[in-house]
């Protein structure tokens, strides 16, 4: 009477180990490009307040803002942004458009926020 073996061969168990190494390596990459991301989306949301606290500003200073572009730095949440900003006519007289757009380097490759807003010349305000 012939005695069967019962287990795996030493191949069975080399072609589990590769298959479970491989389904490891897949998900410790898509971690990784997990991590990448929040490091972007940290960078827009930030870059997004930068681009609210300027309007924001505007609107509590009451400024009438010359036509035209202006741009500066602020700090946020402990990094440095480059902004935008452009004041645009409106039919309307009384009204401004402005467009902000923030930028994580000066050289304005690579927009991550943007947000246009509008002010108002509020007669009497001393303008």
């Amino acid at each position: 009477m012939n005695a069967r073996r019962k287990g795996f061969t030493l191949v069975e168990v080399l072609v589990a180990l590769a298959i479970v190494s491989i389904a490891l390596l897949s998900a410790l990459r898509a971690a990784g490009q997990g991590t990448n991301n929040v490091g972007e989306l940290r960078s827009r949301l930030l870059a997004g307040w930068v681009a609210e606290n300027l309007l924001a500003e505007h609107r509590a200073r009451a400024d009438w803002l010359p036509l035209g572009v202006q741009r500066g730095s602020s700090r946020e949440g402990g990094l440095d942004f480059a902004w935008r900003e452009e004041v645009i006519a409106t039919p309307n007289a009384a009204f401004r458009r402005v467009d902000v757009r923030v930028f994580a380097t000066a050289e304005e490759s690579h927009s991550l926020a943007h947000l246009a807003g509008f002010i108002v010349n509020v007669p009497g305000s001393g303008r």
